[in-house]
């Protein structure tokens, strides 16, 4: 009996999958060409064609050498790739099992961060309107670093000398390797679990690959998520990561970080120096203004010659009161003359008897009229010298007179012993001059105690 001459298609299949692996030319290939249909599946494996103008080769690349790709592989892409070339049995055609990638003429690390960059950029993590404002004068700072190394040290050196008021509590942190990413964003979302008032997240410098934890999507998006400000601080000056654009500020070195976090102590003491020696030079010039002001008001007309304020009302007073006499007296002589006429008629019209009673009402009521006169001259008088007294009273010299005396300490009146001390030179203005003096005791009044004025 003869063999079926026939081959299966899975035995035929089999049979080329083993030429393809058993060939050394196609275990370890470069290929370089264009992405095409790029498919990143959830399980982290990538699927593409790479082709370029004449040819289409399909190709994966499993989740564990995807992992290593830095930028994400998009449709349109020239890239560089190493592999290796075999059978997929269940469809029976040949492909590229990619195991690394690269982008054709730039890095895979310069690639994915402006990938990021511009990812992020869209989303608005870097728009101003989203920066929080540091606080003046922090009283507790986080920094979220290496345990050990220069910037470490560096930070705490430096806010201790510059600002030692503030409470600095040391994240200890992976800054480098695998594990950085997910270590500092615990770290960050820890500090945001206490009342820090600052945040400064960093380390030293390094290569790319020692940075490039601070630019993985996973630290840009905790920084930003940050209700605590956040100040950058990774590298050296010319270093620029995805963190520094999200964060609050950005810092130059990690020194820098520490300058931006908090005050100097120095420039805070110049500051409240300058502003007392300006206090002060606005306090003395105020009161040398009032002083002026004061000293051209007791040598003004009022107080060294107070009589002449109420010198012009006495004269209108008694202007007033020689007017008003002659008028009563006037009045009185126009009223006897009428009188003296109404008599004369009456003479030669009414008897005698009531002639003499009309004379004796009509001398009544004139004396009536001049008592009423003199009564409202005399109250008038009165009211007169009354306020006349009260004014003279209120005049500064008449209670100088009375041997009140005023006593001046430094240009300024003393109005209690409690401002002066024995041994004070005082300056004590008097009715007819000024005398200095010397305080050699003080002698409180107690309670049920008076003296003589």
């Amino acid at each position: 009996m003869t063999s079926d001459p026939y081959l299966s298609v899975k035995a035929l299949t089999k049979y080329i999958k083993k030429k393809f692996d058993a060939d050394p030319h196609l275990r370890d290939v470069y290929v370089k060409g264009e992405l095409s249909n790029v498919k990143i599946h959830t399980s982290g494996h990538i699927y593409f064609t790479l082709k370029d103008s004449s040819a289409r080769l399909p190709a994966v690349m499993f989740a564990a050498n995807a992992r290593a790709v830095k930028f994400k592989p998009e449709s349109g892409m020239t890239v560089l790739i190493r592999g290796d070339v075999s059978v997929y049995e269940a469809s029976g055609q040949y492909q590229l099992y990619a195991q690394s990638m690269q982008p054709d003429g730039i890095g895979d690390y310069y690639l994915a961060f402006e990938q990021l960059k511009k990812k992020l950029y869209e989303e608005g993590f870097f728009n101003p309107s989203h920066k929080k404002q540091l606080p003046r004068f922090p009283d507790k700072i986080a920094v979220v670093t290496a345990p050990t190394g220069a910037a470490v040290r560096d930070i705490v050196i430096t806010l201790n000398r510059r600002y030692p008021l503030a409470k600095v509590t040391i994240f200890p942190t992976l800054v480098q390797g695998e594990q950085a990413t997910r270590s500092i964003v615990q770290s960050i979302q820890v500090a945001n679990k206490t009342d820090f008032d600052v945040m400064i997240v960093g380390r030293g410098g390094g290569s790319i690959e020692d940075l490039w934890a601070f630019n993985e999507e996973a630290v840009a998006r905790a920084i930003f998520d940050s209700r605590i400000p956040v100040i950058s601080a990774v590298g050296h000056e010319t270093d620029t990561t995805i963190a520094d654009f999200v964060a609050d500020l950005r810092a130059a070195t990690p020194t820098a970080a520490a300058e931006l976090a908090v005050p100097s102590r120095t420039e805070l003491l110049d500051r409240v120096i300058n502003q007392q020696s300006g206090m002060y030079r606005v306090i003395t010039n105020l009161l040398e203004r009032e002083k002026t002001a004061l000293r051209k008001l007791t040598t003004s007309m009022p107080f060294a010659y107070p009589d002449r304020l109420y010198r012009p009302f006495i004269e209108r007073v008694e202007r007033a009161t020689d007017s008003l006499q002659r008028e009563v007296f006037q009045h009185l002589n126009r009223s006897r003359e009428r009188h003296a006429n109404l008599d004369r008629q009456l003479a030669n019209r009414i008897p005698t008897q009531r002639i003499r009673q009309s004379q004796a009402d009509i001398s009544q009521l004139q004396k009536r009229l001049e008592q009423s006169a003199l009564q409202s001259m005399n109250t008038n008088k009165m009211k007169l010298s009354s306020a006349m007294r009260t004014l003279d009273a209120l005049s500064p010299l008449k209670l100088m007179e009375r041997g009140y005396t005023i006593p001046y300490k430094d240009g300024d009146v003393v109005k209690s012993i409690q401002q002066v001390r024995a041994g004070d030179e005082l300056k004590v203005t008097m009715q007819d001059g000024t005398v200095e003096t010397t305080v050699t005791k003080t002698i409180p009044i107690t309670k049920g105690e008076h003296t003589d004025g």
